[in-house]
């Protein structure tokens, strides 16, 4: 399957290194792969593979290498001094790809820097644009499909259910028996379980850490750095709510979702708002890392409950509201409300069963999949 950041990434490799980061099995090895059959001879270097792991620290791989892909080496022991070696050290001929299943600014920081030497790609699931790109569906049938699989091309690609939920409950034990062991100890991993079942049934609803930390037993402090630790793996993603001050945005309560639409459990409203959480995010990405520009993904919610599921800024300014309903219609009186206090952004109200679309002033009442389909990525 093609995905949206082949052309891009294969572009910006004949200009400088490419540091590529998604969650684990979103896609990233494929794509490299995909890469390097245009580049011969390439070469494929993953980290945790314990041959490739000393061709690594030996600095044995090809020279005549055109592409060189390295997997997971953010978590060899001052990478970013090893990796600028190699950056400078390499030929004038052979391009680098760097890719990695966590933020390469959580493990092991050194004092070396990388700026200038790299242009870093975020890898997101499968969207409803994609979706009707590869498989020529409409988009009301591509985002039914992306709610019933998610968006992870295994289980997106699987050729029944049952398959796709097998893949499902793989991923979800390996994530914390094997990933979240890099950053916190063995006997954590049981109580980072049940934080995690926890978060599951939470999503879209403001988290209340201090709650969660009386139910479990642990301080807040801790439960902060396990929700550090699930956002750094790609696992979550929190979206705070929009405030001009961005620090007092980050002490403010922030709602949960999943990068895998299949980890959620609740009704189907709750697994529509965080399939259109994961899009708008991958949307608002895409465009920072393609264009540069300054985006971010926030939700408003008033002292008196007035609430919008979300809210798209750019260039530090509110540039599209968005509320979610499943089957519901009628017009969301706050979205009315924060549509007329700022007047400068688009505001739609997105709904997954819909008869007929409409326009109330400002606001447009659209098909959550045909609106969807239109996002950058």
């Amino acid at each position: 399957m093609k995905r949206y950041l082949d052309t891009v990434i294969d572009t910006d490799l004949a200009r400088k290194m490419v540091i590529l980061t998604g969650p684990r099995q979103v896609g990233k090895t494929t794509l490299a792969r995909q890469l390097m059959m245009s580049r011969v001879p390439s070469q494929y270097l993953n980290w945790d593979i314990a041959t490739d792991r000393q061709i690594l620290q030996q600095g044995q791989w090809r020279t005549d290498t055109r592409l060189l892909v390295m997997d997971e080496i953010h978590k060899m022991p001052d990478w970013k001094s090893w990796l600028k070696g190699v950056v400078d050290g390499r030929s004038p001929d052979q391009t680098l790809l760097v890719t990695g299943s966590a933020r390469m600014e959580t493990f092991r920081q050194s004092g070396a820097s990388l700026a200038g030497r790299y242009l870093a790609w975020r890898l997101h699931p499968i969207s409803v644009r994609e979706w009707c790109q590869h498989a020529g569906v409409t988009p009301a049938l591509a985002l039914a499909h992306l709610m019933q699989r998610g968006g992870f091309p295994e289980p997106c690609l699987a050729t029944s259910d049952q398959e796709a939920e097998r893949w499902r409950l793989q991923y979800a034990t390996d994530l914390v028996r094997e990933d979240v062991l890099e950053f916190s100890r063995l006997q954590e991993v049981t109580v980072m379980r049940l934080f995690l079942d926890m978060l599951r049934e939470r999503v879209g609803s403001p988290l209340s850490l201090a709650s969660l930390a009386r139910d479990l037993a642990v301080a807040p402090a801790t439960l902060k750095r396990y929700l550090d630790i699930l956002e750094a793996l790609f696992i979550v993603f929190a979206v705070r709510p929009w405030h001009h001050n961005i620090g007092r945005a980050m002490l403010q309560t922030p709602k949960i979702y999943f990068y895998d639409n299949g980890m959620v459990r609740g009704d189907a409203g709750v697994r529509f708002e965080n399939t259109v959480a994961g899009m708008l995010l991958k949307h608002c990405q895409f465009r920072r890392d393609a264009l540069g520009r300054e985006t971010g993904l926030h939700y408003i919610r008033t002292k008196d409950g007035a609430e919008v599921d979300f809210a798209l800024s750019e260039d530090g300014a509110i540039s599209q509201l968005v509320e979610c309903k499943w089957a519901d219609a009628a017009l969301h009186r706050p979205l009315l409300r924060f549509a007329e206090q700022f007047p400068q952004a688009g505001a739609v109200q997105l709904v997954a069963q819909l008869h007929q679309e409409s326009q109330h002033g400002r606001i447009q009442v659209r098909h959550a999949g045909t609106w969807l389909n239109d996002l950058d990525a």
